[in-house]
């Protein structure tokens, strides 16, 4: 059996260091995917997923940034 066709994938969300700390729902997220705000852990692996939507953040190497 496949995935159901209707599930979400999400992008990896890559945010820089001036962001932290990270968020989720972002700023900018539609309402219809509102939950309790929750601050990702995302400075120990440098990548970090969210308990709720499975959002994942990605932080960015200072030459990934500039």
């Amino acid at each position: 059996m496949s995935a159901p066709q209707n599930q979400k994938q999400f992008e990896t969300i890559t945010v820089t260091a001036s962001d932290l700390p990270v968020y989720c729902p972002g700023p900018n997220s539609p309402l219809w995917s509102m939950h309790p705000r929750v601050y990702i852990e995302i400075e120990k692996n440098g990548t970090a997923s969210c308990p709720y939507c499975s959002a994942t953040y990605q932080l960015a190497t200072h030459s990934n940034a500039e």
